[in-house]
């Protein structure tokens, strides 16, 4: 059976200690799916999530004609093991100009940005399209970085956005970014592009995913690659990533580990004592264990793995700040007005903050949120707008959020399709009573697992009851599935 439309989170009132898996960090599976199909032979991805959005980049792969094998992992439902038969730089042939290669990348941004560099390897013609949302989001900067380097890019409304067609400028010459002239120089064609990455990073990642296949030298511009995170991490895949096949572990995903580390800081932990020998006096220690995320990933490939290092240090002095009502914030010592960046501290993992922040013990300013109005939903508009139903105090001013300590209380929340949305105020609703989320099964974009994950009994999960929102009936772990 299918989540409901509408769904609660019951508080829990239970001390807890769990440790939880979560699945494999999409941003890596996408990359390491563009990567080993760029490759020669075969490329065993292992831990790589299995979730609308990288079903999406499989789909995509398979439609152009890469050989992909997907086989069950048995350690997360949401991971899988996936084989993929590079062509060593080639990419398959697509359509004509009157029947393109059709490839539907949903609202997945990777794809939809990593697919449209990679056809430019191929020849003839292909068409990019999604959902209308997608259809919404930017590609201009990635666009004329393309026609730089000598493609032709077909923006089909006329608004440099999806639907778009792709193609070679002169198919007869082959695989163009490889010709060259008697000189041994490219020839004809440009090899060198800029790019912005001021709407989004995923533009150079596009584009230096497949540099080395399509002999491009991209700079880019608007914010420097080695402070972008984002960047920063498809640099470091490139480096180590097998080039002539091999095996490949995908990390898990910090930005969904994020939401477990929250729930660590709401819900109450279980006290456990530890022994140790001191100057032959055996000592006790009396440690808090709550909530733990298995394999936290420590690779710095991530930026929301400094996650719980932000939320220690920028909200709570202390790692457990304990609060004694479930609707009244923190009453932690205040620690001044604190400032976390999208930019430069967290990256996904900023929108779980934000929502924790009406519990710190002083006012909260996150900045550089531009990036997140173009993702799913409009992000800023929709946190703002979702904890001020809940009873929050936030302020809203230019691309910046100041979050209050506030009273909350419960809500039916809209989710505006947004996966993210959704487990953020799950979160909240283990400790707020009433929290109800709208279009909970938006989280099969990246954690179809999500729910199940929260109402599992420890220490594979946190023992949460959800009900069905509507009536009252508390659901199942098939039913928690996100499908």
């Amino acid at each position: 059976m299918p989540l409901p439309g509408l769904i609660e989170i019951v508080p829990l009132q239970k001390a807890v200690r769990a440790e939880i898996t979560v699945p494999g960090s999409k941003s890596i599976t996408n990359r390491a799916l563009v990567l080993a199909a760029l490759a020669d032979g075969e490329t065993v991805l292992r831990g790589a999530l299995w979730s609308e959005d990288t079903q999406v980049m499989v789909e995509c792969l398979q439609e152009l004609g890469f050989m992909i094998n997907i086989t069950p992992d048995p350690g997360e439902v949401c991971n899988r093991t996936i084989t993929v038969y590079g062509k060593g730089g080639l990419v398959p042939r697509g359509g004509t100009a009157g029947q393109p290669l059709e490839l539907f990348v949903g609202n997945a941004g990777t794809a939809a940005r990593f697919l449209a560099a990679l056809v430019c390897l191929g020849q003839g013609v292909y068409r990019l399209h999604g959902t209308p949302r997608m259809h919404e989001r930017p590609q201009a900067a990635l666009f004329a970085a393309l026609r730089e380097l000598g493609y032709d890019v077909e923006s089909e409304a006329g608004n440099e956005k999806l639907p778009a067609r792709m193609s070679s400028a002169e198919p007869s010459s082959g695989v163009q970014p490889r010709v060259t002239g008697a000189s041994g120089q490219p020839a004809r064609f440009p090899r060198s592009c800029s790019v912005s990455i001021e709407q989004s990073s995923q533009f150079a990642s596009a584009l230096l995913l497949c540099a080395e296949a399509g002999n491009w030298r991209v700079e880019v511009l608007g914010e420097n690659a080695e402070e972008s995170p984002y960047v920063r991490m498809t640099a470091e895949l490139i480096k180590v990533f097998p080039k002539r096949g091999g095996g490949f572990v995908i990390e898990p995903d910090a930005s969904s580990g994020s939401y477990f580390l929250a729930a660590g800081e709401l819900v109450p932990g279980v006290e456990s004592v530890e022994w140790s020998d001191k100057f032959g006096i055996n000592v006790p220690t009396v440690r808090l264990d709550c909530v733990r995320v298995a394999h936290w990933p420590r690779s710095g490939w991530q930026v929301d793995e400094r996650f719980r290092e932000v939320l220690a240090c920028r909200i709570w002095p202390t790692l457990h700040f304990g609060i004694q009502d479930a609707s009244q914030p923190s009453m932690t010592s205040a620690i001044g007005d604190e400032v976390i960046s999208r930019a430069h501290d967290l990256g996904d993992s900023i929108m779980t903050a934000i929502v924790l922040a009406p519990f710190s013990a002083a006012p909260v300013r996150f900045t550089d949120l531009g990036r997140l109005r173009l993702q799913e939903c409009e992000r800023v508009e929709a946190l703002r707008t979702e904890l001020t139903r809940c009873g929050a105090k936030v302020v809203e001013e230019g691309d910046t959020l100041t979050v209050y300590p506030s009273n909350l209380h419960g809500a039916d929340v809209e989710t505006y399709n947004d996966h993210r949305m959704a487990m953020c105020f799950a979160i909240l609703g283990l400790k707020v009573p009433g929290i109800k989320v709208k279009n909970p099964s938006c989280v099969k974009k990246t954690f179809p697992s999500f729910f199940q994950k929260l109402a599992a009994q420890p220490p594979g999960g946190l023992g949460t009851v959800v009900l069905d929102g509507r009536t009252g009936r508390a659901l199942n772990q098939a039913e928690l599935f996100a499908e």
